[in-house]
């Protein structure tokens, strides 16, 4: 994994939880562990990863996903053995 991958991972399983995470930096972390990505209606798109399909919503205007977001990600890798 690139060491940009890893710092997105590290980030993503700070505590405390980080808010100012890019969700590029988010979607390209998803690539790299091999998810399959489709754009969806809206703002939203499909993250085929682990065997599930999960919706995510790109944040606009700012390019920072909301804690909320990055805790349930974190939760998500964390219950599929990802870590840090």
């Amino acid at each position: 994994m690139k060491r940009k991958h890893e710092s997105t991972l590290r980030r993503i399983f700070d505590h405390p939880t980080s808010g100012g995470i890019k969700w590029a930096d988010i979607e390209a972390l998803f690539a790299e562990l091999g998810a399959e990505i489709a754009e969806r209606e809206g703002s939203r798109i499909s993250v085929f990863l682990f065997g599930e399909i999960r919706i995510f919503h790109r944040p606009h205007p700012s390019p920072d996903k909301d804690k909320g977001a990055v805790a349930s990600i974190r939760k998500w890798l964390e219950t599929n053995g990802v870590k840090p």
